[in-house]
């Protein structure tokens, strides 16, 4: 008898410069999928912030990659930061009926360090997405922290 493997979805949770990416490709080097935001713009050209209309294009497409790997019993990761728990809440509500319950790994950084990094990146490649210290600042002002009461989480430092 064949037992049906049930794969793992991990979704990288912090804000921009976290270390999310560096997590995530270290998963997919094992052999994990990963699905990313900024991979996906690069890949159609778009090499600055988009519109509201093709975020939400990239999203309904990462969303039906996802339950194509999901059934196919790949282990994914979700390269995306998941600023907002209604968003994390959204991706779970997605999942449950694949039974699948996501796992969210928080990359804790500090404001000092993600500072540090963003002025190392240049845009040269998908994941050199370039922001400038006041959007990081910004975004790491309005980024909501998971708690446990949210499902499986792990937190590390970065």
């Amino acid at each position: 008898m064949n037992k049906i493997r049930v794969c793992r979805v991990v979704m990288m949770c912090g804000p921009g410069g976290a270390g999310k990416t560096t997590y995530a490709k270290r998963l997919e080097r094992e052999g994990w999928t990963r699905l990313s935001f900024e991979v996906e713009y690069w890949n159609r050209g778009i090499r600055t912030m988009p519109s509201a209309e093709v975020v939400a294009e990239v999203a309904a497409d990462l969303k039906a990659r996802l339950l194509r790997h999901v059934a196919a019993g790949n282990d994914v990761v979700l390269d995306f930061g998941f600023w907002f728990r209604r968003q994390r809440d959204e991706f779970r509500a997605l999942l449950e009926p694949q039974g699948v319950v996501p796992e969210t790994v928080y990359v804790a950084t500090s404001l000092e360090t993600i500072l540090s990094r963003v002025g190392d990146r240049h845009g040269k490649q998908a994941d050199d997405w370039p922001l400038t210290e006041q959007t990081a600042t910004e975004y790491f002002g309005r980024f909501e922290p998971p708690t446990p009461e949210e499902g499986p989480l792990e937190i590390i430092g970065a």
